[in-house]
């Protein structure tokens, strides 16, 4: 697997699956940033304890409780990152966390709807910009890449319009039209943010064995993470704005 180069990374939803193997492989990197920013929701609780584990052989590793559908709580971890770049900004966002109810459209509601968008939209569209614009300030790599400045959302072929009539045995409505709305938020920051040098990309991580994706899926999270790892370490100015698939294909909108 080729090398990010990003001096720092944060990534959200990290105390299971996905999120927690994407930490993992990045520690055990022969050249692992300088920094890893593990955030959860709740680091202290049962779900945070493998995180921990981590913490107690990287010094390089830094738990940071993030609650997504909290803009005082985005607002304090941002705060807590930036305490420790020391002024050098944030290299590498991977918004992971994310929530997933299957639900039919007769049996939807507005709090199911209205929940699914605060974790999955406004959560990755608040709080640590800032810290990726000053890391992109900062830099001498031309173009944009993960070395730089990157937002990298985790979306789902769920959130492909052109796939719903081979994807709909799951309907999960509140979660295909959240993570449309992510794609198009991503979209949107890879036009506003590109003079900024700030790359923008949305990965769908395949069907995953985790606790969303169930143990019929087709792959490990390790299988995953590493996949995500390696497309990110690809990356350039001609992937911004691009919905690529944990392989690097271009996926269907």
């Amino acid at each position: 697997m080729a090398g990010l180069g990003a001096r720092s990374v944060l990534v959200t939803g990290a105390n299971r699956g996905i999120g927690l193997e994407t930490v993992r492989q990045l520690l055990s990197k022969a050249d692992s940033p300088q920094w890893v920013f593990a955030c959860s929701r709740e680091p202290d609780g049962e779900r945070g304890q493998e995180l921990k584990k981590l913490v107690s052989k990287h010094r390089n590793l830094v738990m940071v409780k993030l609650d997504a559908t909290s803009s005082a709580s985005i607002k304090d971890a941002a705060a807590c990152v930036e305490k420790h770049l020391k002024g050098s900004g944030l290299n590498l966002l991977i918004n992971n966390a994310g929530i997933y109810q299957d639900v039919t459209l007769d049996l939807v509601d507005e709090e199911e709807m209205m929940s699914e968008y605060r974790t999955n939209v406004v959560g990755p569209l608040l709080g640590f910009l800032p810290l990726l614009r000053k890391a992109a300030q900062g830099s001498s790599e031309k173009g944009l890449s993960c070395r730089k400045a990157a937002i990298i959302n985790i979306t789902s072929t769920l959130g492909c319009i052109e796939l719903v009539p081979l994807t709909y045995a799951k309907p999960a409505v509140p979660y295909r039209c959240s993570k449309v709305a992510l794609n198009m938020l991503t979209k949107c920051q890879s036009v506003e943010y590109k003079e900024d040098g700030i790359l923008f990309t949305m990965i769908h991580p395949g069907w995953v064995k985790t606790e969303m994706g169930g143990q019929q899926a087709d792959l490990t999270v390790a299988e995953s993470a590493q996949g995500i790892l390696d497309v990110l370490s690809k990356l350039s100015k001609e992937h911004n704005g691009a919905f690529l698939s944990w392989k690097g294909d271009k996926m269907p909108w």
